[in-house]
């Protein structure tokens, strides 16, 4: 490889002196200050030096990044991992509301001290490293106190010499201002508090998910409602480290505090920083880095990405890329309500001057996901997937392989799938039923029919999930991107409706709530009910008469889902 991970960012602005210091003190006294120096440390020692150092790396396929995330199977031991909080203020030792072990800043102690401050100095800086020796693995230890004995490992100018020992410590790094408005690392050992099930409930509470003393809706909601708080905070249900993170900064963001969270899992390979957005938000901002593949089929992207320098690994197409998402407040009558986060930026990130290019799609391409499709039902995809979160699926050279990866494409996809465009989505079409279909493969089907049918169930959802969602539109007077009237909307909603009862043989509580709930809110609208319903049939004009009767057709297919929905639940109790 040509490249050398030591020279990375060398021309970014950071005054370095060898590969691993500073030619000048680091002074930062800003939150996004430090946010930027660490995407740099970060980057450089946590993701390239193990790329460079591991022939085997597991570069992040870029699918990965898309919400909603896949729980990781495999933890890379071998890889860095580690979490750490940082706060836009000094530390209050004693009224903070999580445990660490402190370290002292020098310029604080020696400030305060009256008279002469060496013997000061050097008590602070032995604390200081006594402290962090005792939480380090025994073979270390040794070695850590002969380097450091006389460095003051507060300061950041020390931070990357000090990595390769912090990433062998357990719990968390703490950093914070000390009072001449200069951050430092102020804390090793830290343990962010995690009230997991009170989070839960008491979210699954706020959007109507739970119910006080409802077990059975308690026990059919719990998962969705604990995948959806996590992903609001940018992980999947995962390790302790990152769901404890998650929580602590959805903790400290209720609270009002300017903080940056960061956390860096051995299975998933990816920074993610949680951070206190600019403009007060309901949520912190969430950003990811991870060595990226670029695709083979991106020709365009990637002859950019030659011009411009941007490989880290020019042969295997390998990018530094840096996505920052959306959270999505619960809708419950929204037929995506599962979209807890969407994306909103992608930079490739220059390895050496750390400058951006933020106009190419390298995660979202359509013609990537299409192209992937195809592969998967040819049989023709070499890679990777997990199936039901407990089973990895490598290639799809079987029929049982295919469906799983189908089934795991369109659960990855399918909030995508329903929002995309017609064209799009008939594409989809023609392929997945051209293999579903096809009379070829009835015999293979029904050796394998729970997994067929758990495809055709998660393909029918999203194909009545899509009219769903222009009735959707419909309640707002918008049809296929055009204004429209009232008597359109009620016709249109009426002509969906007729259609999608049809379809409900494939029955899917959730989306026929939306159904009733959309409709409702349609026949609840008070110019129809003002100008059209309210009034006797001899005041309306033949319009208006029309108006009258679509409303009434609408009456009626609304009783008729309500219906269906009772007698399933009967049904269902019943069983």
């Amino acid at each position: 490889m040509s490249f050398d991970w030591k020279k990375a960012f060398t021309k970014c602005g950071i005054p370095w002196d060898d590969h691993n210091t500073f030619a000048a003190p680091v002074n930062l006294n800003s939150l996004m200050e430090l946010k930027q120096f660490l995407d740099i440390i970060h980057t450089k020692f946590c993701l390239l030096k193990p790329y460079f150092e591991n022939p085997d790396y597991p570069v992040v396929d870029n699918r990965e990044l898309l919400p909603s995330f896949e729980s990781d199977i495999w933890e890379h031991k071998n890889l860095p991992g580690f979490s750490m909080v940082a706060f836009d203020r000094q530390i209050n030792y004693f009224s903070e509301i999580f445990q660490f072990d402190i370290l002292h800043s020098l310029m604080d102690e020696t400030a305060n001290a009256e008279g002469k401050s060496c013997p000061l100095e050097h008590t602070v800086i032995s604390q200081n490293v006594q402290a962090m020796q005792n939480r380090m693995p025994k073979k270390l230890q040794e070695s850590f106190k002969q380097r450091f004995m006389k460095y003051d490992v507060s300061v950041l100018d020390h931070y990357p010499m000090l990595l390769p020992y912090l990433l062998e410590m357990d719990r968390a790094q703490v950093m914070a201002l000390d009072s001449f408005g200069n951050y430092y690392l102020s804390g090793i050992y830290a343990s962010f508090p995690s009230e997991l099930d009170a989070e839960i409930k008491r979210f699954g509470m706020r959007t109507g998910k739970f119910s006080i003393g409802d077990n059975e809706k308690y026990e059919r909601n719990r998962l969705f409602v604990y995948q959806y708080l996590m992903e609001l905070y940018g992980f999947p249900i995962v390790s302790e480290r990152r769901t404890s993170s998650a929580l602590f900064s959805r903790r400290l963001h209720k609270m009002g505090e300017r903080f940056l969270v960061r956390v860096l899992g051995q299975s998933d390979r990816t920074l993610t920083t949680l951070y206190t957005p600019t403009k007060r938000k309901h949520y912190p901002t969430i950003e990811k880095i991870a060595l990226v593949k670029v695709h083979n089929d991106q020709t365009e992207v990637i002859r950019r990405l030659e011009e411009g320098g941007f490989f880290v690994d020019e042969q295997k197409r390998v990018v530094i890329l840096r996505v920052t998402y959306s959270q999505h407040k619960f809708n419950p009558d929204n037929v995506r309500q599962e979209r807890a986060l969407s994306v909103v930026k992608q930079e490739v990130i220059h390895p050496i001057t750390a400058r951006v290019v933020d106009d190419l799609n390298i995660i979202k391409d359509t013609t990537n996901m299409f192209l992937r499709l195809n592969d998967i039902v040819r049989g023709e995809y070499t890679g990777r997937i997990t199936y039901k979160r407990n089973e990895i699926v490598e290639n799809t050279d079987t029929d049982e392989k295919r469906l799983k990866f189908l089934y795991a494409w369109l659960s990855k996809h399918q909030r995508r799938i329903i929002g995309y465009s017609d064209e799009f989505f008939g594409n989809v079409v023609k392929v997945l039923d051209g293999y579903l279909l096809s009379p070829d493969n009835y015999e293979v089907f029904g050796n394998l029919n729970d997994l067929y049918q758990e495809v055709w169930a998660r393909y029918s959802f999203i194909q009545q999930a899509r009219k769903i969602r222009i009735l959707e539109d419909l309640r707002t007077r918008e049809y296929k991107g055009e204004r429209i009237s009232y008597g359109t909307m009620l016709s249109e909603a009426v002509n969906l409706l007729h259609g999608l009862k049809f379809e409900i043989v494939s029955y899917f509580d959730e989306l026929v709530a939306s159904v009733i709930s959309i409709a409702e809110s349609i026949l609840n609208d008070r110019y129809i009910i003002r100008n059209y319903i309210d009034k006797k049939d001899d005041q309306l004009s033949p319009y208006g008469l029309e108006m009258k009767k679509q409303y009434r057709k609408l009456v009626s297919l609304l009783d008729e889902f309500k219906a269906i929905r009772k007698s399933r639940r009967e049904f269902s109790q019943n069983r």
